[in-house]
């Protein structure tokens, strides 16, 4: 085993995404181990040349043809620039394919029907509103295995990066904007969701909890949160706005509606008051 292997290991560094628990998490695995592989072509035989040529040609070594005038070769140049591009449009052709078929706004194809959860970043939490359960949760996400989950994404501050890393692709949240991931668990479990761009102080603590159960234990889970006497309106959602660090779990047993879509119209209709008082200006 290499000392880089080693070292990784002895430093206790979890691997997750290459041990994937959605559909989409092991297809970007899959093409994570084939751009390496795809890498390492020229790579190891560089790493072992390296090594011959050094020892080979070494100061002691008087049978090694010495041949100061040596400038050129041509079978050198064709194997120099021909494989690189072989790998290149290989890679290329892989990369362009798989990010077709990985497009976070493309629906999963499954034999259950789809999910919606809307995902607000705010500084420094996640709000994740239920509009077919009606309920909503702070740093706490909940959704049955095997089942094509629709994020409906945007930030209530600065951009930020919604990432669940064991099931697949991240997307931007990013204010008066909707940005659309479509996600599958095939395996039930608690997955770890964070941040995965920065935006401030309390950034790191910007982490929740999904969690990937059966359909029986997400109904009671949702029956769990209705009993919260909290509900989730302009005046509840003021106090979400204000910046908080380490933000523990809460709970709306009800929430306003279409409450998402009033949050992305705050910005995109103050965007649009403050582009018609501009032209005003100018007249």
């Amino acid at each position: 085993m290499s000392l880089l292997g080693v070292t990784l290991l002895l430093g206790g560094c979890d691997f997750v995404l290459l041990d994937p628990k959605g559909q989409v998490g092991v297809e970007e695995k899959s093409l994570i181990i084939t751009a390496i592989l795809l890498m390492l072509i020229v790579v190891v035989p560089v790493i072992i040349m390296t090594i011959v040529f050094a020892w080979r040609y070494r100061a002691s070594n008087t049978k090694a043809t010495y041949a100061p005038d040596w400038a050129h070769s041509n079978k050198i140049e064709v194997v120099v620039w021909t494989v690189p591009i072989l790998i290149i449009l290989v890679l290329g052709y892989i990369t362009w394919t798989s990010t077709h078929s990985l497009d976070p706004r493309q629906p999963i194809t499954s034999d259950q029907p789809q999910m919606t959860i809307q995902v607000v970043s705010l500084d420094w939490k996640w709000l994740f509103i239920y509009p077919e359960q009606g309920i909503a949760t702070v740093n706490e996400l909940a959704f049955p295995a095997n089942v094509p989950v629709r994020f409906e994404v945007t930030s209530a501050s600065v951009m930020n990066s919604f990432f669940i890393p064991q099931l697949g692709s991240q997307i931007y949240a990013m204010a008066g904007m909707k940005n659309t991931l479509h996600l599958i668990a095939d395996h039930e479990g608690n997955y770890r969701g964070l941040s995965a761009n920065y935006s401030g102080h309390g950034f790191s603590g910007m982490r929740f909890n999904a969690s990937v159960t059966s359909q029986e234990k997400f109904n009671e889970w949702v029956q769990q949160v209705k009993q919260s006497a909290a509900g989730l309106d302009a005046e509840k959602y003021a106090a979400l706005e204000k910046a908080s660090q380490n933000n523990p779990v809460e709970r709306f047993g009800a929430v306003t509606p279409n409450f998402y879509d009033s949050i992305v119209e705050k910005y995109t209709h103050s965007s649009g008051s403050h582009a018609h008082s501009h032209s005003e200006g100018k007249e």
